[in-house]
């Protein structure tokens, strides 16, 4: 078969690329970095947010296309029929933070927060999980039948390991820097379900030119919840036998993202939710597919990124008001740039990150006009 993988370098994709390669597919896989092609994987540079690389590539005919692009919802109605007409199956990557509060277990059938929810300040906003359900419904009004939809949640990889609402930038880095992890009592206190990114590949590589797949909706995650301070625990454990010192943790009580407008909505319509779901579904068509316990997997990828360890882009103005909470400093000689020494500065010690937030956003709404 010949396989398109739009941005497929990610968490999921690269372990998807690698598997169809193994059994035998011709792989094409999207990049904005130049990388080696290996057998049948090859390696398109370019950035596929920009339609006229994207069209270009969709002249082809093919089997599949599997998109792990994040779109706005005016981009993807723009580009959907152009994807449909290029494939004999389009696999779409949406997310099960689609779900509303409602169901637990949570099926694929569970209500959407866009179907139910009357937050009328969330409803005006294309936040992640509001522009995935808006897209799935393209799908399903389009006039073609030729797509699958995924709903995958919480998938981890070797270089992504998240916390809570926090990306390992923001809670791995600090452990392994020797500095207190900050995480919330809020989002602690709640279930949730993790599945390593292997197995989600490995799930989408099932459903791959299979007819009885079109049409329809798949959860491709484990079936085992835990409570986020016990994958919190399964961290220190894991990072202690690398180490050798187990990291301090100071909980605070709320997530310090519900005081930004642009990071509230995840933690209050996602992380404050407890996450079950049945994934009888998939299990159905793909009765072989198996999924790694969350112990077993996440103590891998965090041995994996702490031997191979690389720079991690680090939010200073979030640093330094952890750093408060913590009575901690980053030493300023390991900060690269002046500019982020004097984000720092003003935000640790002189209070200002109020002030930076309001001019960070204000430049981000001129950029984005």
């Amino acid at each position: 078969m010949r396989i398109l993988l739009l941005g497929g370098t990610g968490a999921m994709g690269f372990h998807l690329s690698h598997i169809l390669n193994e059994r035998g597919d011709d792989v094409y896989v999207t990049s904005r970095q130049k990388r080696e092609n290996k057998g049948r994987l090859h390696y398109i540079q370019g950035n596929a947010h920009d339609f006229s690389f994207t069209q270009g590539l969709l002249t082809n005919k093919w089997d599949c296309i599997v998109d792990f692009m994040v779109y706005s919802t005016e981009e993807f109605k723009s580009r959907i029929e152009f994807l449909l007409n290029a494939t004999k199956q389009y696999i779409f990557l949406s997310s099960s933070r689609v779900y509303a509060n409602l169901d637990n277990p949570i099926k694929e059938s569970s209500p959407r927060l866009l179907d139910i929810i009357n937050d009328k300040d969330y409803l005006e906003t294309d936040e992640y999980a509001l522009k995935k359900a808006r897209e799935e419904n393209i799908l399903f009004s389009s006039s073609k039948n030729n797509f699958t939809i995924i709903r995958p949640y919480i998938t981890y990889s070797e270089n992504r390991l998240q916390l809570g609402d926090l990306e390992h930038a923001n809670w791995l880095s600090r452990a392994l820097d020797g500095r207190t992890i900050v995480f919330s009592e809020d989002v602690a206190s709640h279930y949730t379900t993790v599945t390593y990114g292997y197995d989600v590949a490995k799930g989408i590589a099932a459903v791959i030119g299979m007819s009885k797949a079109l049409g329809e909706v798949f959860h491709i995650t484990s079936n085992v919840s835990v409570k986020w301070s016990e994958i919190l625990d399964i961290y220190l454990n894991a990072i202690e036998c690398c180490i050798g010192i187990r990291p301090k943790v100071k909980m605070i009580p709320l997530s310090q993202k519900l005081k930004n407008k642009s990071t509230k909505f995840q933690v209050k319509y996602d992380r404050l939710y407890d996450r079950i779901f049945d994934n009888s579904k998939i299990m159905e068509i793909a009765p072989s597919l198996k999924f790694t316990s969350p112990e077993e997997g996440l103590t891998k990828c965090i041995r994996t990124y702490i031997s191979e360890r690389k720079y991690t882009k680090v939010s200073y103005l979030e640093e330094a008001d952890r750093d408060r909470i913590t009575n901690e400093r980053i030493k300023l000689s390991t900060i690269k740039t002046t500019r982020d020494k004097l984000i720092y500065i003003f935000c640790r010690d002189l209070r200002l990150s109020w002030f930076l937030r309001i001019v960070t956003n204000i430049i981000n709404k001129k950029n984005k006009k």
